[in-house]
């Protein structure tokens, strides 16, 4: 950049050699005497006369000014290069410290405000750095280059040049401070706008369903308005200001040009020297332009930054530091004892909670919602950290502490399937194989076997190459929690958590699926989560949670003989699948029962 302006230097000297070499005789005949430079350049080519001098002027500045387009482009392309590259090397990171947060900050943050800033703001940001950073280190150069042949060509006209720079800058700064307020609304509308927009197209079969494609419709342009509002805001605040600062810098121009014309005509400054002067003045002025330009985007990239660093700063999940004891594997040993724990601010949401899993044991976890089920299967991946909250408790692996071990190796060792699982817009087969991506076909087979899907995948156009849509949309609520169980035991991690993964099945498929599970007994410990006893009766221990505190626990007999909650539960979930099962009583005897109850 800074050779690409050195030759833009020299054009104004070529031109002003030429100019001020042409002389009025006395008989009104206009003469040509080259200055020095050119007539040593002729004599270095064999040239020699009025015409040549005029050509090889001319062909001058069109090698210099080759040469610094040239120069341009090179620093456009290598301020390119540098500019992606920091961008990239700034997605990455992001991704990376958003995988690395803890889940209280996806809690109060949404997903389409989030999306905003890991693209919009680093757009911004991109566009500061490729275009005017360089702008900056171009405005500098010029004025330091520039400055001092203003002066040496006259020093009344270089401050006439320079008088209205203040204002100039003076101007820029001041709308610096109101676009940077006036870009954080409009950045923070178009979170807004985004969000919605995800919301609506993330739910769309809800909006469907229910009918609410009219008050969508409305949220949407509601918030369309609100950023509309904003940019139109921003809009006419730039256009005062690129109308203002355009009136300045033209004003400088015509101030320039009178006062030159003026001395010209005087004598005290020759015609070249004026060409010059304005040609010259035009670099100054106008960089100096562009310096509002450069604090605007300046002013955006501020916001964008400060959005984006609000990510970055966020402490991330408590970083682990290796025990020397933490083993490489786990056999499949979990102990609970007299645990406590609340979220930061609020009450105990667990109280003395003790239980041991057995290597291969199953135990189920029942209660009313909010008992504190899924809270527990959240401590034990390392989600919330149990320490955190003063009091007893502790939790086991193999003996060793949770807190103890890595969170890749607990996680990595527990194989969990939600109530309502994520799949991917991938093939069947590849969201099998996210807990392992180098499990053989015939191992696919038989995980999809003991989750009762494999039937239903054979059954598609294209099988385990089906493609499924965005959250596996194309699939059933059974068929995804079934492909959500196959690729947990596709995992052969020692540990297997179902938080009501059975919920959305028929009973026949159920007993499949459990007859399955329990071939693995001895080898796979299995904590079940679930509201439906059928899910649960077979494990080797229940218990039944109530607001935080293990009321019951025993095996399914000896907990219905208790006569307590889960006897209670239990025959009420009995009594009504009698009566849905198609045949077992007339509708008399139901309604007759129903009396009963009510």
């Amino acid at each position: 950049m800074a050779v690409g302006i050195l030759f833009m230097f020299v054009v104004p000297e070529v031109t002003r050699g030429v100019i001020d070499g042409f002389h009025k005789g006395a008989a009104g005949s206009v003469t040509f005497q080259p200055p020095g430079w050119l007539l040593d350049f002729q004599g270095l080519l064999g040239l020699s006369g009025t015409s040549s001098a005029l050509f090889v002027s001319g062909l001058s500045v069109v090698v210099l000014t080759l040469f610094a387009g040239g120069l341009q482009y090179l620093r456009g392309r290598w301020s390119a290069v540098a500019s992606e590259g920091i961008m990239r090397r700034l997605r990455d990171r992001l991704l990376f410290h958003l995988n690395a947060l803890p889940l209280s900050f996806f809690d109060k943050e949404s997903s389409g405000d989030l999306v905003q800033r890991c693209t919009s703001d680093v757009e911004t940001v991109r566009v500061f750095l490729s275009a005017q950073v360089v702008e900056i280190g171009r405005s500098i150069l010029l004025l330091v280059f520039v400055t001092p042949l203003l002066f040496r060509l006259d020093v009344r006209l270089a401050f006439v040049t320079l008088a209205l720079m203040p204002i100039v800058i003076a101007y820029s700064v001041f709308f610096f401070g109101r676009i940077t307020r006036i870009f954080k609304d409009v950045d923070e509308a178009e979170g807004r706008l985004t969000t919605v927009l995800q919301e609506n197209l993330t739910g769309i079969r809800v909006v469907r369903s229910f009918g609410r494609r009219d008050f969508e419709e409305a949220k949407f342009a509601n918030a369309n308005i609100e950023h509309k509002d904003a940019t139109w805001k921003l809009m006419r605040v730039l256009a005062v200001f690129w109308s203002l600062s355009d009136l300045i810098c033209m004003a400088q121009g015509g101030l320039v040009l009178f006062f030159g014309a003026y001395w010209t005509m005087q004598g005290d400054m020759t015609l070249g020297t004026l060409v010059a002067f304005t040609q010259y003045s035009a670099m100054v002025i106008w960089p100096v332009r562009q310096m509002g330009r450069t604090l605007i985007d300046a002013g955006k990239a501020r916001v964008s930054l400060k959005r984006i660093n609000e990510i970055l700063t966020s402490p991330l999940e408590e970083p682990e530091e290796p025990s020397a004891g933490a083993p490489e594997r786990l056999t499949g040993k979990l102990e609970i004892e007299g645990l406590h724990f609340a979220f930061p601010g609020g009450k105990n949401v667990l109280e003395d909670i003790s239980f041991t899993v057995e290597q291969g044991a199953s135990i189920a976890l029942v209660g009313p919602p909010g008992s504190g089920k899924s809270v527990i299967i959240e401590l034990l991946l390392r989600l919330h950290d149990y320490r955190a909250v003063e009091g007893p408790g502790s939790i086991r692996f193999d003996g060793h502490e949770l807190g103890d071990l890595p969170r890749s190796l607990v996680r990595r060792e527990v194989a969990v399937v939600m109530q309502n699982p994520f799949l991917y817009a991938r093939t069947i087969a590849r969201n099998l194989r996210v807990g392992r991506t180098d499990a053989e076909e015939d191992e696919l087979f038989a995980a999809t076997s003991a989750a009762a899907i494999h039937d239903s995948i054979q059954g598609f156009e294209d099988g385990y190459d089906t493609l499924l849509g965005e959250r596996g949309v194309t699939l059933s609520g059974g068929q995804k929690q079934r492909v959500a169980i196959a690729r947990a035991l596709l995992k052969e991690a020692p540990f297997l958590v179902l938080d009501d993964a059975l919920s959305a099945v028929d009973l026949d498929t159920e007993g499949r699926i459990l007859e399955a599970l329990a071939e693995r007994r001895g080898r796979l410990s299995t904590i079940l989560v679930a509201h439906r006893l059928s899910s649960v009766r077979h494990a080797d221990t229940i218990l039944v949670m109530d607001e935080g505190r293990i009321v019951e626990r025993g095996s399914h007999s000896e907990l219905v003989a208790k006569g307590g909650k889960y006897a209670h539960l239990w025959s009420l979930q009995t009594h009504l699948q009698e009566e849905l099962e198609p045949g077992h009583q007339d509708e008399e005897a139901i309604e007759t029962r129903g009396a009963d109850h009510d």
